[in-house]
């Protein structure tokens, strides 16, 4: 593993565990060369993912641009780190399993808005105003009636 600070490929690991939902070792390196540590991760990929733009685009799957996604939706609010990975590796793991490779960018969206939505309602109106591109505030209203509607059909 190439150190990030001088570019070493030498480095040695101190320390390797689990995380807590036994989805990755964590590995505490050092590096020899100009003595920095850091942390790296492990994750088993069971297939390479594609993720197909709305225009037609194709990227490669990105995990961490889904986490910071969900931690952006969720910023400020009193949801633990652990449970926003865990729920991120469960959304990895449903489209690694699901035998595709390529994934349309909606069907992620919306798998992240029912993850939202049972955690936290806020975030959850926090993402769907970039995915669903609200324009107007008259958009968040009729998304918050929605819901309240939602809610009073439960009940």
């Amino acid at each position: 593993m190439r150190c990030p600070f001088c570019g070493n490929d030498d480095t040695q690991v101190k320390d390797s565990r689990p995380t807590e939902d036994n989805s990755a070792i964590r590995r505490r390196r050092f590096c020899p060369a100009c003595g920095a540590r850091f942390t790296t991760f492990e994750r088993v990929q069971l297939r390479e993912l594609t993720v197909v733009k709305s225009g037609g685009q194709r990227e490669p799957f990105d995990r961490e641009k889904l986490l910071r996604s969900m931690r952006i939706a969720l910023r400020k609010r009193p949801v633990d780190a652990d449970r926003i990975d865990r729920l991120v590796n469960s959304i990895v793991r449903q489209l690694e399993s699901s035998g595709e490779t390529e994934i349309p960018s909606s069907q992620i969206g919306e798998m992240v808005m029912n993850s939202l939505a049972t955690l936290d309602k806020v975030a959850y109106i926090r993402y769907a105003s970039v995915y669903k591109d609200f324009r107007e505030v008259a958009d968040f209203n009729q998304f918050v009636e929605t819901l309240r509607a939602d809610v009073l059909d439960a009940d």
